[in-house]
């Protein structure tokens, strides 16, 4: 797998691909295969979860790298990417308009979005607002953006904007922890998985001065939305959405993706799965989860 730098109109992302990409495209904004032949295959767009990053599906890569270019995005503001300015907080639309400008940079005409929990959500309503630009959307343990009544305005407004003063108001330093292991037991804690499978997302969302070790991430993640739409605004912008779609959780996930409000009646195409594990079930069922995604691509080819 190789890294690179990719520019965006307002921010820098960390990118991870299976193939070598040529610098001249790099420097353009593209991202572009070197080999004519990789050029030709199909796309596996990774998309990573809300405090996660591209290393959270390295589990997935070798067995996936054998039939199609894998591109996988740390966020902005998440793992080796850039942080937002600071007087820019992280709105659920700015991650499509981020999602938008990726895959300008992309050269494939076949191009599947893999998402995880938020990144399932932004390639959800991606894929509403520009439908022929995919081909097909692989969720995982997301599905419809997140969507409350009208009436909730006003409380989510207060909320969003109380969170931000809280922030303001804590001390700038930054959180220390005293090893790499302290840091990995955290998110094992918080995760309930092993170390092993969360390994090489911690590696990637710490940094160490050589004394301490650090999180990587952005502190204005944790300020809570101003704002978010309402479930018709949701339901028109998932009907919009033309390919086929497989909805993949874990029989420990969140069990409200089963309900038909969580988006996926709502769309034309569409299938859900159950894998062992929780939210992060592509960790525990990585053998599942890349057969699924073979078997979708499958049929896509067919209906092409």
């Amino acid at each position: 797998m190789y890294e690179s730098r990719l520019p965006l109109a307002d921010t820098e992302l960390a990118v991870i691909t299976s193939f070598s990409p040529c610098r001249e495209s790099i420097q353009r904004g593209k991202l572009i295969p070197i080999s004519d032949a990789e050029r030709r295959r199909p796309t596996l767009l990774f998309l990573h979860g809300w405090h996660d990053n591209a290393a959270s599906f390295a589990v997935l890569f070798e067995p996936l790298a054998v039939r199609f270019n894998l591109v996988a995005v740390d966020w902005p503001g998440h793992g080796l990417s850039a942080h937002r300015q600071t007087d820019n907080y992280y709105y659920f639309m700015d991650y499509v308009d981020d999602l938008a400008q990726i895959i300008q940079s992309l050269s494939s005409q076949n191009l599947m979005l893999v998402g995880h929990s938020l990144g399932a959500l932004v390639a959800a309503a991606y894929a509403g607002a520009f439908p022929e630009s995919v081909t097909g959307l692989v969720l995982i343990e997301g599905l419809a953006p997140l969507h409350e009544s009208a009436e909730r305005v006003p409380e989510r407004l207060r909320q969003g904007i109380e969170s931000r003063m809280r922030r303001r108001q804590r001390q700038s330093a930054e959180f220390k922890l005293d090893s790499f292991q302290a840091a990995l037991s955290v998110r094992c804690r918080v995760n309930r998985l092993t170390p092993d499978q969360l390994r090489p997302l911690v590696q990637r969302a710490t940094y160490t001065d050589g004394k301490h070790w650090y999180w990587r991430h952005d502190d204005k993640l944790r300020c809570d939305s101003l704002f978010r739409m309402t479930k018709e605004q949701v339901k028109a912008l998932m009907r919009q959405i033309e390919c086929p779609v497989l909805s993949v959780i874990g029989d420990k996930g969140f069990s409200y993706l089963k309900e038909p409000d969580a988006g996926l009646s709502w769309l034309r195409q569409a299938g859900q799965i159950v894998v062992p594990g929780g939210h992060h079930c592509h960790l525990d069922s990585p053998q599942l989860v890349c057969e699924q995604i073979l078997l979708l691509s499958s049929k896509i080819n067919k209906l092409v």
